[in-house]
């Protein structure tokens, strides 16, 4: 369970650029977050530099972005959790992708909710590194008390490369001397006796943001649940060399949101041919829900489906 501690972060000294960085990752199509994690991010950095980290907790984070009322409770509704969890890689993406050079990091760090801002070197508050660094000069080297590695480092450089030359005339022995082993199975194997899956983006028809924020938030949480599936691969669809596994199936589906009711129609695609293995539909009435609540509901049942199903199974070329 994510505890709900802040986890001691603190604001460098201008939230300016802070403020800046924000709207730089939120603007950036690499940052890849629906409309409610955009305001839960925005929610909880600004809640860090007016200096209110004690307050970013479960409890209040759902009241003030995801709309829950006072009857909040974090351990039947993980609806924060999941969505801290979904910023986490969203922010880790943006950074890999594209942010790399950028002046300042924003990342949530594992445990609690409050961000954590750091310079491009790593530094929460770059003037401090400077300061350090030029009180240590003042000092200058010859008042640095003698410590206790400065001791062994005589002894231990010798030592290790002692310990080298040995294990450089024991190894040779022991490979002549030891049984043969048998070569481990390659990995390909494994992968080989399973059957795979690959989810496709889901189509949100209509053009709605509702639309589209749920076929993303659907598919993600379809990826967390059938990865618990046993004997099942999952796939992302834009994995290079992914057709190279089989046996290979397509998850497919699409979304429209016509007023306050969701219509979900979902199929399962054999990709050796193209026979359709498994299908159904979903209707959901949205109003007093969350879209977050309904992604988890119905990504759920289909997992269960698609895991129950002995059409999948009868369709295997291992069969």
């Amino acid at each position: 369970m994510v505890s709900d501690e802040g986890g001691g972060s603190r604001a460098p000294h201008d939230p300016a650029a802070v403020r800046e960085q924000l709207e730089r990752i939120l603007a950036s199509p690499e940052f890849h977050a629906p409309e409610r994690g955009r305001r839960f991010l925005q929610y909880i950095v600004e809640e860090m530099l007016e200096g209110r980290s004690e307050q970013l907790k479960a409890y209040t984070i759902a009241q003030a972005v995801f709309g829950r009322d006072a009857s909040f409770d974090a351990q039947s509704d993980p609806v924060v959790r999941i969505e801290a969890g979904r910023i986490r890689r969203a922010l880790e993406r943006y950074y890999l992708v594209s942010g790399s050079s950028d002046p300042i990091a924003i990342t949530i760090p594992k445990g609690g909710y409050s961000p954590h801002f750091s310079s491009s070197k790593g530094n929460a508050n770059p003037g401090e590194a400077a300061d350090v660094q030029n009180s240590g000069n003042k000092r200058g080297s010859l008042d640095r008390p003698i410590a206790y590695r400065d001791l062994l480092l005589p002894i231990g450089v010798p030592a290790l490369f002692g310990l080298i030359a040995v294990l450089a005339i024991i190894r040779p022995l022991e490979a002549y001397l030891s049984t043969p082993k048998a070569p481990p199975a390659p990995a390909a194997s494994t992968l080989a006796s399973k059957a795979s899956i690959v989810i496709e983006p889901f189509t949100a028809l209509g053009g709605t943001r509702e639309g589209m924020d749920f076929a993303k938030g659907l598919a993600d949480q379809l990826l967390a649940k059938l990865m618990r599936t046993e004997n099942l691969v999952v796939l992302t669809h834009d994995r290079p060399g992914a057709q190279t596994i089989v046996p290979l199936f397509n998850l497919q589906g699409s979304v429209v949101v016509e007023g306050t009711v969701l219509h979900l129609h979902v199929r399962l695609i054999n990709g050796a041919d193209g026979a359709v293995i498994w299908a159904n539909q979903y209707d959901r009435e949205l109003r007093g829900r969350t879209i977050l609540d309904v992604e988890d509901e119905i990504a759920m049942q289909i997992a269960l489906e698609i895991s129950n199903s002995r059409k999948q199974s009868a369709a295997s070329p291992d069969r």
